[in-house]
């Protein structure tokens, strides 16, 4: 195995790994073991260091210090939030909590199947896939076989009934059809990268299963868009609870609210309040 070895200062990783935002990591010990970018890899966070450790050999971290936003400064991130109380619950309660970096395609389709299932749902579903439909990948001795999340080519050529076997319900033809528009070029997500946020959000929304909250998932956790800022029934549930406590303000208003109150890291703000809400006691 190769390892390697970080400084680790405002890095919560199990919030992090936990939050919603990828569905490939499992508690091993005091470690989290997932696949980033086609790689086994084990993490641990211990006092003032994290650790990381693949199962071959490796010259250059710079993928895995990108997925887990290691070059980041949180403070400087946090201290462009509003200044109100919630937010200031939201930190103190979440404070360490990260954004990922994903791979798009990995990212989208995930969201895909996220659609009306819980978190532990959708680990399952994308489990199933990769173990079906992805390559097996080199796992130390006595670990747990690990694949890599299958392309988009794969799944393009899978029927419907061969998806809805990997727990997927009515999501696999969602899949499917994502899968096939972005296999044949219809939509890229390379040249999505370099599309204003508006724009980007428009074409995924285009593809089967994509409305605007799964597009704003995709752009803030893949492409590190802070002006993505999805709603979901957790993101309604904090805006109305701790700032509309009294009102009952509808999607429209909450989404405008979002897109102007937060400033130039929402998305980020958004996450803390996202996860803040589903877990507080």
């Amino acid at each position: 195995m190769t390892r390697a070895r970080w400084p680790l200062e405002d890095y919560d990783l199990a919030a992090t790994l936990t939050s919603g935002q990828a569905f490939r990591w499992s508690r091993s010990g005091p470690a989290w073991e997932g696949v980033v970018a086609g790689r086994w890899v084990r993490l641990e966070a211990s006092g003032d260091q994290l650790s990381a450790e693949v199962s071959e050999p490796v010259s250059d971290w710079a993928w895995l210090e990108h997925y887990l936003g290691l070059p980041e400064s949180l403070p400087s991130i946090l201290a462009t939030f509003p200044k109100d109380a919630p937010m200031a619950a939201a930190i103190s309660a979440c404070h360490g909590l990260r954004l990922l970096r994903q791979e798009p395609w990995e990212c989208l389709a995930s969201f895909i199947l996220s659609s009306t299932k819980q978190i532990v749902q959708i680990q399952q579903c994308v489990a199933l896939l990769s173990e079906r439909f992805g390559d097996r990948l080199p796992v130390p001795m006595g670990k747990p076989a690990a694949y890599s999340f299958p392309t988009r080519a794969r799944l393009a050529a899978a029927t419907e009934l061969e998806l809805r076997a990997c727990k997927l319900g009515f999501r696999a033809r969602y899949l499917a059809g994502a899968a096939r528009a972005l296999a044949s070029g219809e939509l890229s997500l390379d040249r999505l990268g370099n599309l204003p946020t508006p724009d980007a959000r428009d074409q995924l929304m285009k593809l089967p299963g994509v409305g605007p909250k799964i597009a704003n998932c995709v752009l803030l956790f893949a492409y590190g868009r802070q002006d993505a800022f999805p709603v979901d029934v957790w993101v309604l549930r904090a805006l109305r609870e701790l700032y509309f406590p009294r009102r009952r303000p509808n999607l429209r208003t909450l989404q405008r609210f979002a897109e102007t109150y937060f400033g130039p890291n929402a998305g980020y703000a958004q996450q803390y309040l996202f996860h803040y809400v589903r877990t507080k006691r």
